[in-house]
């Protein structure tokens, strides 16, 4: 199997002539299937996975009514706990399959494969370093997994260890257009050594031209403030936001604001907005005990025939549902209760990857 290694150019601030560029499939786009890292108790302990583990079964059980659900298992022992799990859920097993694979955390989105077209069309990996966002959190284990993957899959990896970015820190919108926040791309626990202009370098091996830079706000949460928290392109001219308002409760500045509201697309027009909510209220768990923050609806996750949307026990939560099941009027809205998994600072987004269908055989 080949690996690649993309290489830059520090004394010109660009990609190596040689470097191809590769497409990331819109996350709408038909799914071959999606990956989910099973909680385990081998890092945080079993209260911590019997907390969220029901989540992880509503996911598992609403995907695989469209499509296949890859289910990362820290080990034998926990494949076969997960596998009997889903199958007393009345999970159609036939549409799930297993990778066993140790991992420190659940959060795919960010460690997890990100699956890319070559310009021939064949599917391949794209594989930054992986640093558990600064070293915040244990990462050893997850930021192995997607060259296990690709070993499993036999799939070639496009190898850009020198780059630090995690999957939730990054949106574009499948027409050229990369939207992120400096806090948590350029910030110095991940990327010290390397400048604005080189770290656009290697993002455009994704075939990005045009990009949008939010400040964001480092420290804010263990991400250091990542863009799928409150901004995700629901097209190459439309934005899935918050209000003005909201932004600034969830905590952008008045000049983040404004770049994201006025911002263009790589064909200089101004996006549209649709709006989500936040919840009316601060999050409270089951338990009663509160969270400082309000829970934000713009994390959700589109499958081929679901959109995954995260609910707090909010009356909120059947307003954003309703807007975004008018956004993906072909899917079913499924609202998912991740207040066990928000308390941990994710929503459904960061717990979810897409492998997009092989276009090529």
């Amino acid at each position: 199997m080949k690996v690649y290694h993309v290489t830059v150019d520090p004394a010109r601030g660009k990609e190596a002539e040689h470097v191809h560029t590769y497409t990331m499939p819109d996350e709408k786009s038909e799914h071959e299937g999606t990956w989910l890292q099973w909680p385990h108790g081998y890092t945080y302990g079993d209260d911590y996975k019997k907390g969220i583990e029901p989540i992880w079964v509503k996911m598992a059980a609403a995907l695989s009514e469209g499509e296949k659900v890859h289910i990362v298992a820290y080990n034998q022992a926990e494949k076969e706990h997960i596998h009997q799990l889903l199958t007393k859920q009345g999970v159609t097993m036939e549409q799930i399959d297993f990778f066993i694979s140790p991992t420190d955390d659940v959060w795919a989105r960010d460690n997890g494969p990100i699956f890319v077209y070559d310009h021939e069309q064949h599917l391949k990996i794209w594989d930054p370093g992986f640093n558990g966002w600064g070293k915040k959190a244990p990462f050893a284990k997850d930021a192995m997994l997607r060259e296990h993957i690709s070993r499993e899959l036999n799939m070639e990896r496009i190898v850009l260890h020198q780059l630090v970015v995690e999957g939730g820190a990054m949106e574009l919108d499948g027409n050229g257009t990369f939207l992120a926040t400096r806090s948590s791309v350029m910030n110095h626990n991940r990327n010290p050594e390397l400048s604005e202009a080189e770290i656009e370098a290697y993002i455009r091996s994704l075939g990005v031209t045009h990009f949008i830079w939010l400040d964001g706000v480092p420290d804010a949460d263990v991400t250091d403030f990542h863009i799928d928290g409150f901004a995700k392109f629901f097209d190459k001219t439309t934005i899935v936001t918050l209000s003005a308002d909201d932004l600034a409760e969830w905590g952008l500045s008045a000049k983040d604001i404004n770049t994201l509201l006025t911002a263009k697309n790589a064909s200089g027009e101004t996006y549209k907005h649709v709006d989500l909510p936040l919840s009316r209220n601060k999050v409270a768990l089951e338990n009663g005990e509160q969270l400082d923050d309000k829970g934000s609806y713009v994390n959700y996750y589109i499958g081929n025939k679901v959109v995954l949307v995260p609910n707090y026990n909010d009356p909120n939560d059947s307003t954003a549902n309703g807007i975004i099941q008018k956004l993906y009027p072909d899917r079913q809205v499924v609202g998912i209760d991740v207040r066990e998994l928000y308390k941990d600072g994710g929503m459904i987004h960061c717990v979810t990857q897409q492998q997009p269908i092989t276009l090529t055989y």
